[in-house]
């Protein structure tokens, strides 16, 4: 890959990541709801799912998926469903009354333990599904990955460079997300507060759950 084509992915690669979506949601309500640290399992997940989304694309499923009117209708009530689901599960979480921030509250061992923290493994699943059932990252780079894809070079080469960047650009401006999040905490320590944030996240969630029904497939 020749180093101005990279550079002009690179750059795409964060507008890409700082566009708000729900990867930015997630990563800002786990950064304020748990700190950047427990954040970072999520983060991770989403990352699972890029990579995912972005093989998948590059190897040309992804075309066949917006193609195939069938198939993208699937992944696109998959992906609204969940963003729905997961939208409402923080509309409705209980907040303790005028608990300690998630900073503040500590095991015997010194470890934030934040109240109601969901396992790691259900933070990075959170993660990954929340960005390999979302069709518009689909589409997305199934429009953007062949601008950047010598057909006279090898594609696995091509595939993993363009992988590495768009998982560390992505790291780095999720991690941002949940830390910029995660400083509001002191603002946001009543239970008041907190229930606030919750509708508001979680309505930005299912609103971005809703408008995916309104995502269309590529012409054929």
């Amino acid at each position: 890959m020749d180093l101005h084509v990279w550079l002009a992915y690179f750059v795409a690669a964060w507008v890409i990541a700082i566009s708000p979506g729900s990867g930015a949601v997630l990563s800002m309500t786990h950064g304020l709801a748990y700190g950047v640290r427990h954040a970072s399992v999520t983060i991770l997940g989403l990352q699972a799912g890029l990579s995912i989304v972005l093989l998948v694309a590059g190897v040309g499923v992804g075309a066949l998926l917006v193609a195939s009117a069938t198939a993208f209708t699937v992944i696109k009530v998959l992906g609204a469903a969940y963003l729905l689901w997961l939208g409402w599960r923080q509309w409705v979480a209980p907040v303790a009354a005028d608990a300690p921030s998630a900073s503040s509250q500590a095991s015997p061992g010194g470890s934030a333990l934040p109240p109601g923290l969901p396992s790691a493994r259900q933070r990075f699943v959170l993660g990954l599904f929340t960005n390999v059932t979302n069709p518009k990252g689909i589409v997305f780079m199934v429009a953007v990955l062949p601008q950047f894809i010598s057909p006279h070079r090898p594609l696995w080469l091509q595939l993993l460079i363009l992988l590495v960047t768009s998982v560390a650009v992505d790291l780095v401006v999720m991690h941002g997300y949940a830390w910029l999040a995660s400083r509001a905490q002191r603002w946001l320590a009543s239970a008041r507060a907190r229930r606030a944030q919750n509708r508001v996240f979680g309505g930005v969630l299912m609103a971005m759950g809703a408008s995916l029904f309104m995502v269309k497939r590529a012409a054929a």
